[in-house]
């Protein structure tokens, strides 16, 4: 690589022993690193410089991380910049995805993911800058509050993908299990996009009857069917500029589907009962805990309006997958339920929390919700203790097996040692659970394959073996 080749990486943090580190962990022969404790000090020598990567800390001074982004993207639209933080709040994760940072990485992910996020991002910069001179300046907003809360590694992806897609106006298919928060989700989406100072409308397609929905979504005139006594705006007219949620959509009938999808391609739709055409510009987020492939297949779900929804997805992981975030929403709702009863916020037990981390929640977060509801409304001290929270269906049993769970694990993983013999352990078990899968699967290869999470030639490999 030429000395022309060489890159430059700027590193602005408050803390030295960091600084000192990523230089270390970040220098080669063909790179250089700058490292910076101020971050105005750091601007100037940005637009001085212009580097090919810069990475900031959320909390430097006496600019912030956020002011920084938006400082060097003002002057340099393609800046790549990488945040870094301890623990980032989902607003300045979705704020800066939606400025255009290329990522936003934990300190404590730093050692194993700094390295490769760097490498992809200097590619994208070059990328970039064989592609086009110039981006668009991103739409300034105002600092926001926490929108969507949650610390675990699954959560900080869904505040990326909430951040990216805020950025333009294309639709966005919100997947997850009831409870799981895909309507927050859809609310932050619409909150950090342009349409922001416009209606955001919600319809839940599964509570509305069938024969209700289509005026519902798009009006009827007067005298339309028995009871239409006047002529009615539907919501795709009410949000004109704003957003439309979506929500169950997995539940939407065909023939309404139909309708959907003509104004999602020509932007065009008719009220109930009339012939005019009219037209609205409106942005559609639609929702659903359904496997909309398997609807499609099934021929439950339009295929063509599936792939018309599906541009941009974004998945919510179940509770139980983000067990670190259990405390904090905990706290959440405790401070919330307190500011609307007026009352000091109730503090939670360490054994109430270890319960709570233990529980299931088959109903996600607003299960959660709705149990440090009941148990605000029913505490008569300030400290909630296990008996306090009532808990669907966690009983002794359920509990002893979940504080015994570490160690039924290790025994499962020596008695599949001992099965395995001398073959390594995971690719064992991966054939042998692919090959059990396809016969409870009545050797349906598609089946069996979409059950794995794999795909169907992945599945062939495993079955040759």
């Amino acid at each position: 690589m030429s000395k022309n080749d060489t890159k430059t990486i700027m590193v602005v943090d408050p803390d030295e022993d960091f600084l000192s580190w990523a230089d270390k962990h970040l220098r080669t022969p063909n790179t250089d690193v700058i490292c910076i404790n101020n971050s105005e000090v750091a601007l100037d020598k940005y637009l001085e410089k212009h580097p090919d990567l810069l990475i900031t800390e959320l909390f430097v001074k006496p600019l912030q991380g956020m002011d920084l982004i938006k400082k060097v993207r003002l002057n340099d639209p393609n800046a790549q910049v990488i945040l870094t933080t301890a623990f980032p709040p989902s607003s300045a994760v979705i704020e800066a995805m939606r400025l255009g940072a290329y990522d936003v990485l934990r300190k404590e992910s730093l050692p194993y993911d700094l390295r490769p996020v760097v490498e992809e991002a200097l590619k994208a910069g070059e990328e970039i800058k064989s592609t086009s001179k110039n981006a668009a300046e991103p739409t300034k907003v105002d600092g926001a509050d926490e929108t969507i809360i949650g610390r675990s590694s699954a959560m900080q992806s869904v505040f990326k993908m909430v951040g990216r897609a805020s950025r333009g106006d294309a639709p966005v298919l919100i997947t997850g299990e009831s409870g799981a928060g895909k309507e927050i989700v859809a609310g932050a989406i619409h909150k950090f996009s342009k349409r922001s100072g416009s209606e955001f409308v919600t319809i839940n397609c599964a509570a509305i009857p069938e024969n209700l929905l289509e005026s519902e979504l798009f009006g009827h005139e007067k005298g339309a069917f028995t009871g239409a006594h006047s002529l009615r705006k539907g919501r795709f007219e009410q949000c004109d500029g704003g957003t439309l949620f979506l929500d169950e959509i997995g539940d939407m009938p065909i023939h309404t589907q139909s309708k959907i999808l003509r104004t999602l391609q020509s932007g065009e739709f008719s009220r109930v009962g009339g012939n005019e055409n009219l037209t609205a510009d409106v942005r559609i987020l639609a929702a659903t805990n359904k496997d909309l492939e398997f609807c499609v297949k099934n021929g439950e779900f339009r295929e063509d309006l599936f792939y018309r929804l599906n541009v941009v997805r974004v998945h919510i992981p179940p509770l139980r997958q983000r067990i670190e975030d259990i405390k904090l929403l905990a706290e959440f709702f405790l401070k919330r339920n307190a500011e609307q009863k007026k009352a000091p916020k109730l503090r939670l037990s360490s054994e109430s929390i270890e319960l709570l981390e233990a529980y299931n929640w088959p109903g996600n977060v607003r299960e959660l919700e709705n149990t440090l509801y009941r148990a605000s409304l029913l505490s008569t001290a300030d400290v909630l203790l296990p008996k306090d929270i009532p808990l669907g269906n966690l009983d002794s049993d359920n509990i002893s097996t979940s504080q015994n769970l570490k160690s039924t694990i290790e025994e499962a993983i020596n008695t599949l040692k001992k099965a395995s013999g001398e073959k390594p352990l995971i690719p064992w078990l991966e054939i042998v659970f692919a090959k059990s899968s396809f016969l409870d699967h009545e050797k349906d290869l598609d089946l069996t394959a979409k059950f794995l999470g794999i795909s169907a030639t992945r599945l062939k490999e495993l079955l040759e073996n």
